[in-house]
């Protein structure tokens, strides 16, 4: 059954709210690795007054363009891939970087990360994409989008630590004004 696509991406957002931000809204707990009893969700989510059944939730999973969720293999338990403010471990890969990896904002908070560099802000690690048009779709979300490259390379060489979610972003805790530059576009 295909849901239409704006109750569909409001679901979305509240599962996002719910299962990175604030289990509470849906009446649920999730684990110390992020995931939440599938079923448990869906009565959650019913009880919220959205209508929600496996059926739409896989689909959801199926179709959100970031990869957002998994399931596990038998698809009893869910949980978002990364983007966490609470503290829940999701089982990160570490993994070494490539030379270049770039970073999404906003025009207006060039200044403050011209001065403190690029802090994780309300979530546990800073986010980063792999090419500049991911980038600058990530800044539009915020304002008039301004593309900063990270030299990741040299940050890994320097002994920063980076992970790559499952949904392909690259996330570290912390980017210094000295690895920051304003991207050349492409």
């Amino acid at each position: 059954m295909e849901m239409g696509k704006s109750k569909q991406d409001k679901l979305s957002v509240f599962l996002s709210l719910v299962l990175r931000h604030d289990p509470d809204a849906a009446g649920i707990s999730l684990d110390g690795h992020g995931w939440a009893d599938t079923q448990e969700l869906i009565a959650g989510v019913n009880a919220s007054g959205r209508k929600l059944d496996m059926e739409m939730l896989e689909e959801i999973v199926r179709t959100d363009e970031k990869g957002r969720y998994s399931f596990n293999e038998d698809k009893t338990l869910i949980r978002a891939n990364q983007g966490h403010s609470i503290p829940v471990d999701v089982e990160l890969k570490q993994a070494v970087p490539p030379e270049k990896l770039y970073h999404g904002t906003a025009s207006r908070f060039m200044d403050s990360i011209k001065g403190q560099g690029l802090k994780p802000m309300s979530r546990l690690y800073v986010h980063l994409s792999k090419d500049y048009s991911t980038a600058v779709k990530v800044g539009s979300r915020h304002g008039q989008p301004m593309v900063l490259e990270v030299d990741a390379g040299r940050m890994a060489r320097d002994g920063a630590v980076f992970y790559l979610s499952e949904n392909g972003v690259w996330l570290t805790g912390y980017v210094k004004p000295e690895y920051l530059s304003i991207a050349k576009e492409g």
